[in-house]
């Protein structure tokens, strides 16, 4: 199945439409580099515990079987309080994939196939203060703002649940992120833009770089994106063997 082909099948909004059929006709790459699966036949089906077109397109390109059934948890009405942050980012992750695990005992159409849930939840740290999803415009502009040039850690936390069972494995994975300097009037297009909506810190790193923000990091792209897609796949080719 061709790109285009499988992203027609993931029922994106128009905006994610036009955003992905711009990348192929610009040549501009849509997601960062994805790991190498010889066989992604072999894994165990999987299932994402989030509607994340982001996630969702991942998989797809690596050609991964999987399924969405999006927990029924709104970690943007859940506080961090005093907790530290990667033990933030690892609650809200196994939050997720518990919440869409029982959801999918509860289907009895879904057979005895291995089958994984995946949980994550992805959070920008500055300063110390965590930063999660903006709430509205004047929150993604002052997210932004504070983290033009400067240094911010990004945080991903993963959850992998077998729900047949409840046996779980958590991790965090960290990067560090230098953003530029920004001109004030790129900042203003992008939030009319509104691609700021639904992502840590108010942005996409994959699709700043792509629109040339002055963007360095370290770590994973994937990780930064969302999920941590090498040290995922290590851990879910490995979950039913150890």
């Amino acid at each position: 199945m061709n790109r285009l082909k499988i992203w027609e099948s993931m029922n994106l909004n128009l905006p994610e439409r036009v955003y992905l059929i711009d990348r192929v006709c610009t040549g501009k790459r849509m997601n960062p580099e994805l790991p190498k699966v010889n066989d992604p036949e072999s894994l165990p089906m999987v299932v994402l515990a989030s509607a994340s077109a982001r996630r969702r397109a991942m998989f797809a390109e690596i050609g991964i079987r999987h399924q969405v059934i999006p927990a029924s948890v709104d970690d943007g009405e859940l506080v961090a309080g005093g907790v530290e942050p990667m033990e933030w980012v690892a609650a809200l992750a196994f939050l997720k994939a518990s919440s869409s695990a029982d959801l999918f005992v509860s289907n009895e159409s879904n057979g005895d196939q291995d089958t994984l849930v995946i949980g994550a939840d992805t959070v920008c740290v500055h300063d110390g203060e965590i930063l999660g999803q903006p709430v509205d415009r004047s929150h993604a502009r002052e997210m932004i703002l504070s983290m033009s040039q400067a240094e911010h850690r990004v945080l991903t936390g993963v959850a992998i649940v077998d729900p047949a069972t409840g046996k779980r494995e958590l991790f965090v994975d960290e990067s560090i992120v230098t953003v530029g300097e920004i001109p004030e009037h790129e900042i203003e297009l992008y939030l009319d833009s509104e691609q700021w909506r639904g992502k840590a810190g108010a942005y996409n790193i994959t699709e700043r770089l792509a629109a040339g923000w002055p963007i360095t990091f370290t770590g994973d792209e994937t990780s930064i994106v969302g999920l941590p897609m090498t040290r995922t796949l290590d851990r879910v080719a490995k979950f039913f063997v150890d």
